[in-house]
């Protein structure tokens, strides 16, 4: 690939890319989306709906757990609106989540399913690529909040009894105007005075409250509390204030207290990151990639008849201009994602957007 050094090595972040935009790839998708059952009346509605990807398969997500993913796993999330209030019609946006654990298999088959999911839908829908951590705030603003838990599909782990519980710690902290509820490891120095812990122990929920936390966290997670208390039915709260919480209490019990190595989260942040747009083009009769501007960059350098990956320091977005060659419309999201591993933000959210399509994201990095 033209334009592009060799990419360094990572983990789901070097999925292959290759059949997607294939000639092989767009018959067969086509033939799928017909018969997948799970696409049946998707979209008709204003609203979100989610599916996790099983063993290759795309099934219902429960609406009650909408918001709460799993590492370990993959989902499609389809959210639909309706633009103009005056009229009937609707739009949509489509994402694939991938879990920081989720296999190949998984996120492989969520890719593929969210194209598929598209075609179904005539092409209509915006496509988006998330990941862990690094969700875009549009993904963010479907869920009044996000929580993140260990596990899987792949492991069996969702509904466990109580009693059979291991001992998990969550987070809870605000991030712009949403909360986000997150299991980390069990140990004592992760807790914090600014922001709320929930240490779920099965039968018996501590809620404990950091001296700095602030409203929006305790309110959230008493109300994830409570959804716990309600799956459970016997299970109980009991809210610990850390001015008043003694150290002989078992939450602080149950935290490890060992310095022990502990995964370090990503905290790759684009923010700040020097605005670029690329261009993707076979005029010359090969497919080529090249930069066009960076730092300043302005929408009229944006060209009907190419494709485009435009970085603005926070998304990835590959512009698709109306009249771009088949070649270049097949190979933007294989370029966006190749780019994206070699960039200083390899975890960027994707998007794919065609000529007629909007994007305030888009709209925001040209006007800065």
């Amino acid at each position: 690939m033209s334009g592009l050094r060799k990419a360094k090595e990572y983990d789901w972040k070097d999925s292959n890319m290759a059949l997607f935009g294939s000639d092989v790839e767009k018959n067969i998708k086509k033939a799928s989306a017909e018969t997948e059952e799970a696409w049946n009346g998707s979209g008709e509605k204003v609203g979100t709906e989610v599916w996790r990807i099983e063993k290759f398969k795309v099934k219902h997500w429960p609406k009650e757990e909408y918001g709460n993913f799993f590492s370990g796993d993959s989902y499609i999330i389809l959210h639909t609106y309706q633009p103009d209030p005056a009229s009937p019609a609707l739009a949509w946006d489509v994402h694939f989540w991938i879990g920081k654990h989720s296999t190949q298999d998984e996120y492989g088959t969520a890719a593929y399913k969210t194209v598929e999911l598209d075609t179904f839908h005539n092409d209509g829908p915006v496509q988006h690529r998330e990941v862990q951590g690094h969700e875009s705030s549009l993904f963010k603003s479907y869920f009044d909040k996000m929580v993140y838990m260990e596990g899987g599909c792949a492991s069996g782990f969702r509904h466990v009894e109580p009693a059979k519980y291991e001992p998990r710690l969550f987070i809870v902290k605000k991030t712009g105007r949403r909360t986000e509820i997150k299991q980390i490891p069990m140990r004592r120095k992760l807790v914090n005075s600014g922001d709320v812990f929930i240490m779920d122990l099965g039968m018996k929920i501590y809620q404990w409250n950091g001296s700095n936390c602030s409203k929006d966290e305790k309110y959230n997670a008493a109300a994830y509390c409570q959804q716990l208390e309600s799956e459970r039915g016997r299970a109980k709260t009991d809210v610990l204030e850390e001015d008043s919480c003694p150290e002989t209490h078992e939450f602080y019990e149950k935290l490890i207290i060992e310095e022990c190595d502990v995964e370090e989260e990503d905290v790759t942040d684009s923010q700040g990151n020097v605005k670029k747009i690329f261009k993707l083009s076979d005029a010359s009769g090969n497919l080529n990639f090249e930069l066009v501007a960076e730092g300043e960059i302005s929408k009229d350098m944006l060209d009907t008849n190419d494709a485009f990956i435009v970085d603005t320091g926070r998304d990835v977005i590959v512009w698709v201009g109306g009249n771009a060659s088949g070649a270049e419309k097949k190979s933007g999201l294989q370029y966006a994602h190749m780019y994206c591993t070699q960039s200083t933000n390899p975890l960027a959210s994707l998007t794919v957007l065609t000529e007629s399509q909007a994007s305030s994201a888009l709209e925001e990095a040209f006007a800065g």
